[in-house]
């Protein structure tokens, strides 16, 4: 029955679906690691059982989402050789020495000191254990730092020579590693991740306060949460806006898929929404803002914006897909951005912690980070296509030559073991979360100091 599919579709719908999973726990686990050393630090510096019993609570969340991250992680360098040979033969002195890179600076050094962040409370002093929560949040850090160096260089390739045997040898790594689209990717992605965990984060601790169980940590888990979306959610606006200008300057094309538009225009408008056309080069029911476009993308209300009819129609990205995933991802960033804003009202109002519809507010945009991040990463790598590399390898001439049927067999076999894996995770997790904080601390003894302090009062925070 699969015998007539495009193998090059498949293995895009394989690989999507293995790193649409994937990217899910890293996203998660890079933020909980930062946040799991900062509530440590404020354990050490304040004494305060409670930050303890919150850390001793995540710490178990954060293992079961690094090892489901592994679990899922582990099978794509397997398709590179199963589904992309081509790709792999070509750009593998290049691809290979990145990821390679980052097993040895970032996993080895996460794998090393993961045992004592999990294991070792009470069995290594508190400042040892509080160094491996930190070594093990800048792992998290340095590999995401080798990932987005590898896709980068796929968006914005350079420092490299095509060689007589047509394959691509390395010329300067500081070029490769460091391409003009890095910065931009690396810090948005973080920062995605950051607000990805503070969501989750804010939700849970609401779900505590609406049902009124473990108000003290509830507290700690919506405030430290909250401050994050105040600050960070309107940096990643800033970001993602000099990452836009980025991609204006070295793909256009995917930006004029971004925003709906198909003729170059001086003056371009904003589509808010609508639907591209992919055969008629139009965007249907568009409701549009004059001007802004090229406002927002040259700061000029009369700068030149290129359409995509600027380029072959072979050449250019699916539209619809770009389009709606680019809004997605920005109305998620602008409803953050909100709650940010309502979290300072209430605040300011003595009424951050017991305000009934922000509970239920903040238990809805739970998923809004996941989400999000999943949409940022459909705007980047369909955004891309029709390459592999971008302006060097179309992604149709980088498959290997496999029949349809065996990329269909796997797929489904991918399908199948990836919702039992996650299915289970997420039950476990679910199974923590519902004993919470208190229950969790429980199983670790006391506190790993001499005689600690017991604080019946968070620090700014008025109990109830």
């Amino acid at each position: 029955m699969f015998e007539n599919l495009d193998p090059t579709l498949l293995a895009r719908i394989q690989f999507t679906f293995t790193i649409a999973y994937h990217i899910l726990f890293p996203a998660f686990t890079i933020g909980l690691a930062s946040w799991l050393a900062v509530l440590e630090w404020r354990w050490l510096k304040t004494g305060n059982p409670v930050y303890a019993d919150v850390y001793r609570m995540w710490v178990k969340i954060f293992a079961v989402t690094f090892g489901m991250g592994v679990v899922t992680g582990v099978v794509m360098p397997f398709q590179f050789g199963t589904n992309w040979s081509r790709f792999v033969d070509a750009g593998a002195n290049i691809i290979g020495p990145l990821l390679g890179y980052e097993v040895l600076t970032a996993f080895f050094l996460e794998a090393s000191f993961l045992g004592v962040m999990l294991f070792g409370w009470n069995r290594v002093s508190p400042k040892m254990h509080f160094a491996s929560t930190v070594i093990v949040a800048v792992g998290t850090l340095i590999s995401a730092f080798w990932i987005l160096s590898a896709n980068s260089w796929m968006q914005t390739p350079q420092g490299f020579r095509v060689g007589a045997d047509g394959l691509l040898y390395p010329t300067s790594w500081l070029e490769i590693i460091f391409t003009p689209s890095f910065p931009f990717r690396f810090v948005h992605m973080i920062t995605a991740a950051y607000l990805t965990t503070a969501f989750t984060v804010a939700g849970i601790g609401a779900y505590y306060l609406w049902r009124q169980r473990h108000v003290q940590h509830a507290r700690v888990m919506l405030g430290m949460a909250m401050i994050m979306a105040i600050f960070i959610a309107p940096l990643q606006g800033l970001f993602g806006d000099l990452h836009g200008l980025n991609t204006l300057k070295h793909q256009p094309a995917k930006v004029a898929a971004m925003e709906g538009l198909w003729e170059t225009r001086q003056g371009a408008p904003l589509v808010l929404f609508g639907w591209p056309d992919q055969e008629e080069e139009t965007t249907k029911y568009a409701i549009e803002i004059p001007k802004m476009s090229s406002l927002i993308l040259t700061h000029d209300l009369n700068g030149e914006v290129k359409g995509l009819k600027d380029w072959p129609r072979e050449d250019r990205p699916p539209a619809v897909w770009v389009f709606w995933a680019f809004r997605i991802m920005v109305g998620l960033g602008l409803l953050m951005i909100a709650t940010g804003v309502i979290a300072i009202v209430l605040y300011l109002k003595k009424r951050l912690f017991d305000t009934r519809w922000f509970q239920y507010w903040c238990m809805a945009v739970t998923p809004a980070g996941f989400i999000a991040v999943l949409a940022g990463w459909f705007v980047t790598e369909v955004g891309r296509q029709p390459w592999i590399v971008h302006g060097l390898m179309r992604t149709s001439d980088a498959t290997s030559p496999v029949m349809g049927t065996s990329i269909a067999i796997s797929l489904t076999a991918f399908i199948i073991v990836y919702v039992f894996v996650f299915g289970a995770g997420s039950y476990y997790i679910l199974k923590l979360i519902a004993k919470g904080p208190q229950e969790a601390a429980a199983a670790y003894g006391d506190h790993g100091i001499e005689n600690p302090p017991i604080v019946t009062k968070l620090p700014g925070i008025k109990e109830k």
